[in-house]
């Protein structure tokens, strides 16, 4: 393998590293903005329960719910602003455990080249 070869792949991965740290700061926002509508609509679904509000969810009857059911039943209703907290989370997540590839593959890189930067002061 040559060595040049070996430098440009490194640049390329600290590059591409980079570019994938940049997008932490949106989806960290995106993560924490997604949680606290979540949180928001979650505390205006079980205080629209506990009076009487809400008659009706997907078409069955609500009536008069036990305190013990009444946040069980707002985070069944507020299940599309969870799905949104749920992805916002996964995509942050998988922007991370890319980086940590991306490194990992790096690091590999580094060792090479290390090795045969030392191979060619040998000869």
């Amino acid at each position: 393998m040559d060595i040049v070869l070996i430098a440009e792949q490194i640049e390329k991965y600290i590059l591409r590293i980079n570019r994938e740290k940049d997008k932490l700061p949106e989806l960290a926002k995106r993560k924490a903005e997604t949680l606290a509508e979540y949180e928001r609509q979650l505390a205006i679904t079980i205080l629209r329960l506990k009076n009487g509000d809400i008659s009706s969810f997907e078409g069955q009857e609500v009536g008069s719910l036990p305190a013990t059911l009444i946040e069980k039943t707002a985070k069944g209703m507020c299940w599309k602003e969870r799905l949104e907290t749920d992805f916002a989370e996964a995509n942050y997540k998988a922007v991370i455990t890319n980086i940590q590839a991306l490194e990992a593959q790096l690091n590999g890189y580094q060792s090479l080249y290390k090795y045969l930067r030392e191979e060619v002061q040998v000869e």
